[in-house]
C-alpha cells in the first residue's frame, strides 16, 4: 500500500475489474460483546477473530480498567480473565470510548447495576451522540447519572447499590439500547423483561445463551420479548468470531459496480438480523451465490461470490431498516448505479449516527451528479444506470462508513472522487485501504 495513503485527504479513480479473495476482519458488534461478556466471567474466556479496530480496542481497555486482564496470543486469540457479573472494580481514570457508541453504550449497561462509579467520554463525534436513550432505562434498575442535557458526553454513571429487575418496552428497535439492558439485567436479581418494536440485531442473545444466561424470546403483539434471569454465574467460553457483514458489504458493493468484477468472500456472518442488505442488492438483480452454510457459536456464516452486476433500483421496506441500519451508505452508492429509483423509508435512525448519514449521503452523492431526494426519515436515490459523474470531493464528517463508501463511489464512476479524511476508517475496519488496492482498487493521496 502506498504509505502516503495515511494522509487525510484520498482520491479514488476509476478501477479495472475486482478480482480475488477478500479476507474481512471479524465481526465489530460481536468483538465487543465477547470482550465484556468474557469480563463478566470467572475464568478464561479465549477470542478468536476479534477485530483489533480502534473501537474495539477502546472496549479493551475500559474492561482492564474494571479489573479484568487480558492478554494478546502468539496466535493472535485473545484471552480475558474476568471478574465475575458484578465484580467490576471501580476506574481509577476517566474511560474514554473513542469513536465508539456500541462500545459506550454496551459497557455504561454492564456497569450500571454494581456498585461503583465511572466517567465516560469520547471524541468529537462520540460527544454530539445521544445517551439519554439508554440512561433512561438503566435509571430504572437504580443507576444515577450526571452529564450535559440528552445525557451528552462527558457523563457520570453511578451504579446501583440495590438494582431491580424492570420490565421495558423500548420505543425504538435499537441493538444497543437492548444490549445495554440485558447486560444491566445480568446483576439485578429476578426477571427482566424487554420489549422492542421489531427484532434488532440479537448478537448479545446468541452470546449470552452461549455463556450460560437463563434466556428466553418470544414474539407477541407487542413485539419481539426477550426475558432474562439475572444473577447467573456465566461460564468462559471460547468464541470464535466470524466475518463482519457491514466491513464485507463495502467489497461486495464495489464488486457488483465495477465491470468485470468477481470477487469470493469467505466466512460472512448471516445472522438474520443482519441480513437487510444482501436481501436488498437480491431484489435489485445482484449477482451473488451463497454457499457453504454452517454455525459456529449459534452464529451463521457462509461463503459468497460476487460477480459485476447491472442492477435495478428499488424500494426498501421499513421493516428491512433495523437488519441493514449500518449499510445505508453504501447502498445509497450502489443505487446511484442502479437503472431507476431506489427509494430508502424509515431511515430516522440515521441523523443520530457518527454523523447524520441521509443529510450526509445526499449531498454526497449531488455533489457528484447523482439526483437525490432527502427527507426527515427518508432517501430517494435516482440511478443514473451505471453512469455516474463523479469527480467531486465529499466531506465525510469522520464517519466510518461515509468515507468508505465514497472510496467505492470512486472506483466506478467516470471521474475520480475524493475524500477529506480516511482517518475514521481506522475504528471499524484498519485494513481497508490496503485490501481494496489488493483486489484492484485504485486510490492516491488528494493534496488540498
Amino acid at each position: 500500500m502506498n504509505p502516503n495513503l495515511k494522509l487525510k485527504s484520498i482520491i479514488s479513480s476509476k478501477s479495472a475489474a475486482l478480482k480475488g479473495t477478500v479476507e474481512i476482519p471479524g465481526d465489530k458488534s460481536i468483538s465487543h460483546r465477547a470482550l465484556i461478556l468474557g469480563a463478566m466471567t470467572i475464568g478464561e474466556t479465549v477470542i478468536s477473530g476479534v477485530l483489533k479496530s480502534s473501537d474495539v480496542l477502546k472496549t479493551a481497555g475500559a474492561m482492564e480498567m474494571l479489573g479484568a486482564k487480558i492478554i494478546v496470543n502468539p496466535d493472535n486469540t485473545w484471552s480475558i480473565f474476568g471478574v465475575g457479573v458484578g465484580g467490576f472494580a471501580e476506574p481509577d481514570d476517566v474511560i474514554d470510548c473513542g469513536n465508539s457508541g456500541t462500545g459506550i453504550r454496551l459497557i455504561m449497561g454492564a456497569i450500571s447495576t454494581s456498585p461503583i462509579t465511572a466517567t465516560f467520554t469520547g471524541d468529537e463525534s462520540l460527544l454530539k451522540r445521544p445517551m439519554a436513550r439508554i440512561l433512561q432505562p438503566l435509571g430504572l434498575f437504580g443507576a444515577q447519572s450526571l452529564g450535559r442535557s440528552n445525557g451528552l458526553l462527558p457523563l457520570t454513571l453511578k451504579g446501583a447499590c440495590n438494582p431491580v429487575p424492570i420490565k421495558y418496552f423500548s420505543p425504538i428497535s435499537s441493538a444497543q439500547v437492548k444490549s445495554a439492558i440485558l447486560l444491566a439485567s445480568l446483576n439485578a436479581p429476578g426477571e427482566t423483561v424487554l420489549v422492542e418494536p421489531e427484532k434488532s440485531r440479537d448478537h448479545t442473545e446468541r452470546m449470552l445463551s452461549a455463556f450460560g444466561a437463563k434466556i428466553t424470546i418470544d414474539k407477541t403483539e407487542t413485539g419481539n420479548s426477550i426475558s432474562i434471569q439475572g444473577q447467573p454465574e456465566l461460564q468462559p467460553q471460547k468464541i470464535f468470531i466470524p466475518k463482519d457483514p457491514s466491513s464485507a458489504a463495502f467489497p461486495i458493493c464495489a464488486a457488483l459496480i465495477v465491470e468485470g468484477s468477481s470477487l469470493f468472500v469467505p466466512d460472512v456472518s448471516q445472522n438474520p438480523t443482519r441480513s437487510g442488505l444482501i436481501t436488498t442488492l437480491l431484489e435489485m438483480g445482484a449477482n451473488i451465490s451463497i454457499s457453504n452454510q454452517r454455525d459456529f457459536h449459534g452464529e451463521p456464516i457462509a461463503d459468497l461470490e460476487i460477480k459485476h452486476s447491472n442492477l435495478i433500483g428499488t424500494e426498501v421496506p421499513a421493516k428491512r431498516v433495523v437488519s441493514m441500519i449500518d449499510e445505508f451508505p453504501i447502498l445509497s452508492v450502489v443505487a446511484a448505479f442502479a437503472k431507476g429509483k431506489t427509494v430508502m423509508r424509515g431511515l430516522k435512525e440515521l441523523r443520530v449516527k457518527e454523523s447524520d448519514r441521509i443529510y450526509t449521503v445526499a449531498r454526497g452523492l449531488q455533489k457528484n451528479g447523482v439526483e437525490v431526494e432527502e427527507g426527515d426519515d427518508y432517501l430517494k436515490v435516482y440511478g443514473c444506470n451505471g453512469r455516474v459523474p463523479g469527480g467531486a470531493k465529499v466531506e465525510t464528517f469522520f464517519d466510518h462508513r461515509i468515507a468508505m463508501s465514497f472510496l467505492c463511489l470512486g472506483m466506478a464512476s467516470k471521474k475520480s472522487v475524493g475524500i477529506d479524511d480516511s482517518a475514521s476508517i481506522e475504528t471499524s475496519f484498519p485494513n481497508f485501504l490496503e485490501l481494496m488496492e489488493g483486489i484492484g482498487a485504485n486510490f492516491s493521496p488528494l493534496l488540498d
